[in-house]
């Protein structure tokens, strides 16, 4: 009797060592999304460099394409972008028809550059601090358009001048920058030196609300 029971009971422990495998494998998928996915991506981030993200959230859909909207279609120079994140506003520059040999997007964190890589292997993405925009971009290229999710309202001020300093730098005269802020009615033109405000949208779907700001670089200031 001993013995047809140990026998019974084999398929049960078979069982259990079965469900406890793919329980295994289930929490390592788990960790895993979480580590790769946009939002786990996003969260991590956030966690350790929260001042670099400077949001609580990704870009909602409304917000990337609010900024895309802004891009002009024609013309052949580049189209920067700054702070690309986990890509909502790369997918949404995308979806308005730029093309992908134009789209050159620049990211600081590691992370997030493997995961654009990843996500966008058309798309030049380069690893690199925007306050020395100037040696990430190809010598000699025109640049078009820079849009920018950086947190500029919570960076340090002269790391913010040195990056608006490299914008104006990088970009021709009447060319634009696309920057969004949660600042719905921030007034902060002695910032932007260099650059006229020619216009300003409102992501209000967005969590929190954000304002889609638009800037030409002035055709008297030093290039």
């Amino acid at each position: 009797m001993l013995k047809n029971k140990n026998i019974g009971a084999i398929p049960l422990v078979q069982s259990l060592r079965g469900y406890h495998a793919r329980y295994q494998s289930d929490i390592h998928r788990l960790v895993d999304l979480v580590h790769t996915s946009s939002p786990g991506l996003f969260l991590r981030e956030l966690a350790s460099r929260p001042e670099a993200v400077g949001a609580v959230l990704p870009s909602s859909r409304q917000l990337a394409r609010q900024m895309a909207a802004q891009v002009p279609l024609e013309g052949d120079g580049l189209v920067v972008e700054l702070g690309a994140g986990t890509g909502s506003v790369t997918q949404a520059l995308l979806d308005r028809g730029i093309n992908p040999q134009r789209l050159w997007v620049v990211e600081r964190s590691a992370a997030f550059v493997q995961h654009l890589r990843h996500r966008f292997p058309m798309l030049t993405v380069v690893g690199g601090d925007a306050a020395e925009l100037d040696l990430l971009l190809p010598a000699n290229r025109r640049v078009d358009t820079i849009v920018s999710s950086l947190p500029l309202r919570s960076l340090p001020i002269d790391t913010v001048a040195a990056i608006l300093g490299k914008c104006r730098q990088c970009l021709m005269a009447d060319s634009q920058l696309v920057q969004f802020t949660y600042a719905l009615w921030s007034h902060d033109a002695a910032l932007f030196q260099g650059f006229t405000e020619a216009g300003s949208h409102y992501a209000w779907a967005n969590l929190p609300p954000a304002r889609v700001r638009v800037f030409r670089r002035d055709s008297s200031a030093a290039h």
